[in-house]
């Protein structure tokens, strides 16, 4: 297991979001981002530096919280290299393992046994120009790995947003090939309202809320 990466923070939490959610998680989560969602929660992963630690390290640290589900997450995991040694690494050990990728950069080359989060971001990011179409297409067409192990998330801010989705869903099809989950800027939307929007529009969606934002206070770290 060599290589090392630049961490933000290691911690043990109740998981928030994804298909997942309620279960404990151990969380690494890697330092570094290129891109510049205006609602980005954890900026404090691309903005500071991170410390080193090798593939060893970080392994030997999730042994010690002693939960099965583990996820990687960031800033944004997949800009460091040597992260997919370490999910493969991981799915060795028996875990099973998340990925939550902001949805800039391929994911071809991660292990076919991690479950992958994959965002589409939504115009009130900023960012929405940027979603990488790739992995959407090679998730429909089941090219490179199983269709369980990927589900999109989407961001909502607004009505505006909200249209944007929809009619990204619609166009790619995307909710009869895997599980898309749908959840507020927390703050910005009140859940209820993005609920009556789903259920009006008989969108096969999936309704979550960050769990750990209601747990805990929303800005706290190392939740």
């Amino acid at each position: 297991m060599t290589g090392s990466l630049l961490v933000s923070e290691l911690f043990l939490s109740i998981q928030g979001e994804s298909t997942f959610a309620g279960w404990p998680c151990s969380f690494i989560r890697l330092a570094g981002c290129n891109s510049s969602c205006r609602w980005c929660d954890t900026r404090y992963a691309a903005d500071e530096a991170g410390r080193t630690m090798t593939i060893s390290e970080i392994t030997a640290s999730v042994e010690t919280m002693k939960t099965p589900l583990v996820e990687i997450t960031g800033g944004e995991p997949l800009q460091q290299n040597n992260v997919y040694t370490l999910l493969k690494t991981l799915c060795d050990k028996g875990h099973t393992v998340l990925l939550e990728t902001g949805g800039f950069l391929p994911v071809r080359n991660v292990d076919p046994r991690v479950h992958i989060i994959i965002d589409i971001k939504t115009p009130s990011s900023g960012e929405h120009e940027k979603n990488c179409i790739e992995n959407i297409e090679r998730t429909i067409a089941n090219s490179d790995r199983p269709r369980e192990n990927v589900e999109f998330k989407l961001v909502i801010a607004s009505r505006r947003d909200y249209e944007w989705a929809r009619e990204f869903l619609n166009r790619w099809n995307l909710t009869s090939c895997c599980t898309v989950l749908m959840g507020t800027v927390f703050g910005s939307l009140a859940p209820s309202d993005l609920a009556a929007w789903i259920l009006k529009d008989h969108l096969h969606v999936r309704l979550q809320l960050q769990l750990h934002k209601y747990i805990w206070p929303p800005d706290r770290r190392g939740v």
